[in-house]
């Protein structure tokens, strides 16, 4: 209980402290330039994910996201016991996080969702796919070596910033089922149905791109202890 504990609280930190950077600053593309505000959001997840890391990783391994939770359960470091305690401890604190900010700041300016690309459902898929990848398998990367582990959360901070300064223009950036459900849901509560109408392109392109994370990375890591035999 204690691993599902961080877990439920390192996510409710990211939705309300990340997401609501995004809100409260306006993270938007203006005539194609980037904003600070875009900046800062991207920095604003990164951050959240080092203080987490810190904190609670050496509790939970500080996943606080489905898509790395299910990386992890393919690349058989964590069981699926854990592997479904964790994520229901991520949605739920996802759905917390959310609710919190929405108490600080209400509905108007959002709570950090995502949207469609250009209303694209295919472009929004891949370029979720694509970012939760990287991620993903940086993360699987920077684990997988103990002279490494005091570094990890700085790596895997940093990383997030990077697929959020990209990731942003194009749908928000995801790359976390949790962190997509729980803004989603707190404003179809609060009379925004239409918030949960393409919710379910940020839960299967993270999950999709996880898992495709742990296949390439099992292969590369294969290959790797085959050559220094």
């Amino acid at each position: 209980m204690r691993k599902y504990l961080s877990e439920f609280i390192g996510t409710l930190v990211l939705v309300l402290f990340a997401c609501g950077t995004a809100a409260i600053s306006g993270a938007k593309m203006v005539a194609g330039a980037v904003t600070p505000a875009y900046l800062l959001t991207a920095l604003s997840f990164g951050l959240v994910i080092v203080a987490m890391a810190y904190s609670i990783g050496h509790i939970s391994g500080c996943h606080i996201n489905p898509a790395v939770s299910t990386g992890m359960l393919l690349s058989g470091r964590i069981s699926g016991k854990d592997f479904l305690g964790y994520v229901i401890a991520q949605f739920l604190g996802a759905i917390a996080g959310a609710a919190i900010l929405y108490a600080l700041v209400g509905g108007e300016l959002g709570l950090g969702q995502n949207g469609l690309y250009r209303g694209d459902v295919i472009k929004s898929l891949i370029v979720e796919v694509i970012l939760t990848f990287v991620f993903v398998l940086t993360i699987l990367g920077v684990t997988s070596r103990e002279v490494s582990a005091k570094k990890a959360g700085m790596v895997i901070g940093l990383t997030l910033v990077l697929v959020h300064i990209l990731g942003i223009y194009f749908t928000g950036t995801s790359v976390n089922p949790a962190r997509s459900f729980g803004p989603a849901l707190i404003l179809s509560l609060i009379g925004q149905p239409d918030a949960l109408n393409v919710v379910w392109v940020f839960v299967l392109a993270p999950l999709a791109g996880g898992a495709l994370a742990s296949l390439v990375w099992q292969m590369l890591d294969t290959q790797e202890h085959a050559l220094s035999a």
